[in-house]
């Protein structure tokens, strides 16, 4: 889409000879897909394999210790793959210290490291990046009027944005009437 889009604002540049609409650029995740907690390829809320950005404390905790491993890791001193892991998936999306990722990841592949441990780890970095998030939508929610004036205001940001392009627009293809 972001390619037809970026034709579209070429042609329609070079047709009115001038810079008038400006390309659209991917903003990518170092992330492609997260899987689902069950291992299975997609995340989804209709399979029930995801967690929820108002997911509580507990249900966190849950997703967490029931996210699928490794089926060979079956005692600590075993060595473990982190290819197909989960919670190294989710680590390497939300963990920022690669370095620790790092780390974690080559002490469970030459074995000594609980599924536990690692779990333990992702566990606390999802309730340290959840917690305000539920905070803050429990704090919103109880206030629908705040919730509302923060739409409208979006909405006339966009309708004043979309204005002011279309004018462009218009002009550069001769057709404002009016100054």
């Amino acid at each position: 889409m972001i390619e037809q889009t970026n034709e579209l604002v070429r042609r329609f540049n070079s047709t009115v000879g001038a810079q008038v609409l400006v390309e659209c650029a991917a903003m990518l995740s170092t992330v492609t897909r997260l899987p689902g907690t069950d291992g299975k390829a997609k995340m989804s809320k209709s399979l029930g394999n995801a967690i929820a950005l108002g997911a509580s404390a507990d249900e966190i905790r849950q997703a967490v210790r029931s996210m699928y491993t490794d089926a060979q890791h079956l005692r600590v001193s075993d060595p473990g793959r982190v290819e197909g892991n989960v919670v190294f998936a989710f680590l390497d999306a939300f963990e920022p210290d690669a370095e620790k990722v790092a780390q974690l990841k080559a002490h469970y592949q030459r074995g000594g490291l609980a599924d536990s441990a690692v779990k333990s780890v992702l566990e606390d970095r999802l309730q340290g990046l959840l917690a305000p998030i539920r905070v803050q939508r429990q704090r919103l929610a109880a206030d629908r009027g705040t919730v509302l004036r923060i739409l409208c205001q979006g909405t006339e940001h966009a309708r004043e944005r979309a204005a002011s392009t279309m004018g462009a627009v218009k002009r550069a293809l001769g057709l404002s009437y009016f100054a």
